[in-house]
């Protein structure tokens, strides 16, 4: 029973990673895009900050998981 727990924990450990390593690519990507605009748009703005949250938040997750990246 102990087994399938830890193994329950570790998929979705690995799941929360992977997540975030996703939310990271799209929040500099949009840094980036908001970066090499001239004109800044509200778009490209709120979609920058929405992003962010969503990385911090999976952050936090970790964080009270106790997750390591290694």
């Amino acid at each position: 029973m102990f087994s399938r727990k830890r193994k329950l924990k570790k998929e979705f450990d690995d799941r929360l990673l992977s997540l975030m390593l996703e939310t990271k690519e799209d929040w500099e990507r949009a840094r980036e895009i908001e970066r090499y605009l001239n004109d800044y748009e509200q778009e490209v703005i709120v979609r920058r900050k929405i992003a962010e949250s969503k990385h911090f938040y999976l952050f936090k997750e970790a964080k009270i998981r106790q997750l390591s990246s290694e």
